[in-house]
């Protein structure tokens, strides 16, 4: 689409997944936006950080292609995930789409870093939101920066913000060896989400390779070349250490 786009109504797509088991309770229809502005080493999604991929796609489309699976949706306890890249790079759109799956009686979630300004427009999605998989990138600020290239300043006090206006979260650690495992690290992790008063589940996401090939197929050098998968020993270890199941 070369004409300019009304960004309400417009977004910018990766692609979809009509049957999500892993994004939010019961079966959900997945929206994968494109665009990220994160410098994750280990993004399994390197392809959708360019905000020049991806294709428009039109409100109207993607609601209507949503309906199609209600069906099954509903009778599961599901609803619709929104995640990238970055969703919330995309918060005009977010709004329109969300007001709509409202209206519709459809579960609303979006899973993202938190690492925005917390903006009227956010404030507008976030109203619209019944659920945030917020994923903590590391507590640590100094290594956050290093992982992402960003601090993390902005996606705890994102946190603050889901919790003090009683939006429920569910958030999520990916557990990297050597990166994000450090016990201290975790310890610190617990502490600050006991903080939350809104966090009805805490998900360690073990770090793994698969991703590495769309590094190498854009031509990208995969930095973490040398460092293993996590394994379930891993997770257990990480569990325990954050006292959850």
């Amino acid at each position: 689409m070369k004409e300019k786009v009304d960004l309400n109504y417009y977004a910018k797509v990766h692609s979809t997944e009509t049957f999500g088991t892993v994004d939010g309770p019961g079966i959900r229809f997945v929206l994968f936006l494109q665009g990220c502005h994160l410098n994750c080493k280990y993004c399994h999604n390197r392809d959708t950080w360019d905000m020049a991929g991806g294709e428009y796609k039109s409100l109207e489309e993607i609601y209507e292609k949503i309906l199609r699976y209600k069906n099954y949706i509903l009778p599961s306890g599901g609803g619709v995930t929104i995640t990238g890249g970055e969703p919330l790079l995309q918060v005009k759109f977010l709004i329109e789409l969300f007001s709509k799956l409202k209206n519709a009686g459809i579960h609303t979630c979006i899973d993202t870093s938190g690492m925005v300004s917390i903006t009227d427009d956010i404030k507008k999605v976030l109203k619209l939101t019944d659920l945030v998989l917020l994923d903590i990138k590391h507590i640590d600020d100094k290594k956050c920066k290093e992982l992402t290239g960003f601090s993390n300043k902005k996606e705890l006090e994102f946190a603050r913000y889901l919790s003090d206006n009683n939006i429920h979260m569910w958030i999520r650690q990916v557990l990297v060896p050597g990166i994000t495992d450090d016990k201290e690290d975790l310890k610190k992790l617990k502490e600050f989400i006991s903080t939350l008063k809104t966090v009805d589940k805490v998900e360690i996401l073990p770090y793994h390779s698969a991703g590495k090939y769309k590094w190498e197929e854009l031509g990208v050098k995969y930095e973490f070349e040398n460092i293993r998968d996590a394994t379930e020993e891993d997770v257990q270890l990480a569990k325990k250490i954050l006292e959850i199941n």
